[in-house]
């Protein structure tokens, strides 16, 4: 039985950049929600929610998380997709989620050396620390309550992913 992947976790977690490696080795479909908001908007994330607000982008989230759902299919979620009660029942309902933990540290490193400020908006206009601390101490719980698999994704990616295709496989199993 094939199934949907969500990867879900905070932003510089690595879900675009692991989901199409797992998608690859599973030979899955690859979709990244904030890629599609984008280019069906045809705005970046940033302007979209200056244009519109946070309340229409995670109604545009939504419906785009509905829209890409398909049978063998990695789909890279916003780190915000878990606040809405709707989304991580859909997400359970329909897939595996896999959260991709990494402590704040990492997170902030990372974001730091790539920071794609036009596709990332501040959400508190905090420095990345503060802001990085106050997301992960928000959503972690959401993180947790709807993830089926929980990585420590401040390993190689090529260990992440193994580990993550590892669960995929011993959970197809335990299914037929």
């Amino acid at each position: 039985m094939k199934q949907t992947l969500f990867i879900v976790g905070a932003r510089g977690a690595g879900k675009t950049t692991i989901g199409k490696l797992l998608a690859e080795a599973l030979s899955y479909k690859f979709v990244d929600t904030d890629e599609r908001i984008q280019t069906s908007s045809e705005m970046t994330i940033a302007n979209l929610v200056e244009q519109h607000g946070w309340e229409y982008f995670r109604k545009y989230e939504s419906q785009t998380l509905k829209a890409v759902n398909q049978n063998e299919c990695v789909i890279a979620t916003g780190g915000g997709m878990v606040l809405l009660p709707e989304n991580r029942q859909h997400m359970q309902q329909n897939g595996i989620v896999i959260y991709l933990q990494v402590p704040a540290d990492i997170l902030v490193k990372r974001l730091s050396l790539n920071p794609e400020n036009s596709q990332r908006p501040s959400l508190t206009g905090k420095s990345i620390t503060e802001e990085i601390e106050g997301i992960l101490a928000e959503r972690e719980p959401l993180y947790r309550e709807c993830a089926d698999f929980i990585v420590d994704a401040s390993f190689v990616t090529e260990d992440i992913v193994s580990s993550i295709k590892s669960y995929i496989l011993n959970w197809k199993n335990k299914i037929i």
